[in-house]
C-alpha cells in the first residue's frame, strides 16, 4: 500500500486568509460535562486584533457555556475538503444591547460587511434590542490548520 501526500501545515498569514474568505464555521464551546458543543455560526474575523465576532442571542445554550468557561475554538472549511483552520482562544460575552444605537448595536452592525448592511439602520438596531443581541469576542491565541495537495 502506498502512502498518499501527507497533509502541509499552512503559515499564519494562510491561516488567517482562510479565515477572512469564509463566513461560516463550527462554533465549539465546553459543555458542563466537559464534553464539546458544536455549533454552526456566521462570524466576522478581524485579523489585525486576532479576535472572531459572532452575533447570538443571550439565552443561546453557547453564551452559557462561555461564560461558565471561555474556552472556545473555530473550526472553518477550506476551499476544499483537504484544508481548513482553527481559530482558538478565550471569549468573552457582550452585554445585551439594550438601546438602539448603544456600543454593542454598533459592534454588531459593524460585523455585517458593507454589501449587506441594511436599508433601515434604525429597524435593524431595534430589532437587535428585541432579540437580546450580543456579541461573542473569541481571542484568538492559536491558529492551526492544513492543506492536503491533492490533483485531481
Amino acid at each position: 500500500m502506498t502512502q498518499g501526500p501527507a497533509p502541509r501545515p499552512l503559515s499564519d498569514e494562510a491561516l488567517s486568509n482562510l479565515l477572512g474568505k469564509q463566513q461560516f464555521g463550527t462554533l465549539a464551546t465546553v459543555k458542563r460535562s466537559g464534553h464539546p458543543h458544536l455549533t454552526t455560526m456566521l462570524y466576522s474575523w478581524d485579523s489585525e486584533a486576532r479576535i472572531v465576532r459572532f452575533s447570538t442571542t443571550a439565552d443561546r445554550i453557547k453564551v452559557g457555556h462561555l461564560r461558565r468557561d471561555p474556552r472556545a475554538a473555530l473550526h472553518v472549511q477550506g476551499g476544499d475538503v483537504w484544508s481548513f483552520a482553527v481559530a482558538e482562544g478565550e471569549a468573552e460575552v457582550s452585554e445585551i444591547t439594550r438601546v438602539p444605537g448603544d456600543a454593542v448595536g454598533r459592534e454588531l452592525l459593524g460585523m455585517i460587511p458593507q454589501a449587506a448592511k441594511p436599508e433601515n439602520e434604525d429597524a435593524f438596531l431595534e430589532q437587535l434590542v428585541a432579540e437580546r443581541r450580543v456579541v461573542i469576542r473569541l481571542k484568538v491565541d492559536r491558529l492551526y490548520g492544513t492543506a492536503l495537495d491533492i490533483n485531481g
